[in-house]
């Protein structure tokens, strides 16, 4: 479903990726995880085209994206939903109308069939009869859960997680995370998502995928990960902070 091949990624005369390969199955969920400033969040933002990568290749459902248009990148895009870490929910719109907006704006659809995936959707997340409800009214898991049900709204192959859990309790970060397969399970999508709560990528992931300095050091499944002999996937998924890994043993794991 999702293919980078050979990607390095510049920003302002500094490389934040280096040579990443990346194969994402259809229907797989692949959580990308790794310390801040990693370019996790890039990659995020590389496969949903608002970035364009210095070099190398992004290949969605088959096509590759990185010399599209804007025009068909949004077509594309149309197949993507994407839950942002601060839920990026417009403030002026009710909740309802966020959860309506891309269908409002990209179908043809009566009104009437648009409230009915609004209503199924706000159901599905746990928000039923919140229609009216004004995001600042919202707490912060709330406002991830509408999100996720604007992102599902259209239907989407692709979706796309940016710290989904950030800022939340355990509880509510539980919730989200069966949410999140939940919504795996009932619409069979593809999903990458980024995080740095280690509770979270074992509860939802089929393959993880470190980042480290912009490279992959480390791609396998949940079990492999925990019992992977890389010192620096080691210290992240345990959250050491001051491992003992000397400066050549570094450059050798990177």
């Amino acid at each position: 479903m999702i293919n980078l091949i050979n990607i390095n990624m510049d920003f302002r005369g500094k490389q934040i990726l280096y040579d990443i390969n990346l194969k994402v199955e259809q229907g797989e969920t692949m959580v990308i995880i790794g310390p801040s400033g990693s370019g996790k969040s890039t990659l995020l933002r590389l496969i949903i085209g608002l970035l364009k990568p210095t070099d190398g290749e992004i290949w969605v459902k088959g096509q590759e994206i990185t010399g599209l248009s804007e025009d068909h990148l949004n077509k594309i895009r149309l197949n993507m939903g994407m839950v942002f870490q601060y839920s990026a929910l417009f403030d002026s719109m009710t909740v309802g109308e966020n959860v309506g907006f891309g269908l409002r704006e990209h179908t043809d659809l009566s009104e009437t069939e648009i409230n009915k995936i609004v209503s199924r959707n706000l159901r599905m997340v746990g928000l039923s009869g919140r229609e009216n409800v004004m995001p600042n009214e919202l707490s912060g898991g709330m406002k991830k859960r509408v999100s996720l049900a604007r992102a599902i709204a259209m239907k989407p192959q692709v979706m796309l997680y940016d710290e989904p859990t950030a800022g939340l309790d355990p509880i509510m970060s539980g919730a989200i995370d069966r949410l999140t397969n939940s919504t795996k399970r009932i619409l069979g999508v593809t999903s990458v998502v980024v995080t740095h709560q280690m509770s979270s990528a074992f509860a939802i992931a089929d393959r993880i995928a470190m980042i480290h300095g912009g490279r992959i050091i480390e791609v396998g499944t949940v079990a492999e990960i925990k019992q992977s002999e890389n010192p620096l996937v080691q210290q992240f998924i345990h959250g050491l902070k001051s491992p003992n890994v000397s400066a050549k043993k570094r450059r050798e794991v990177l």
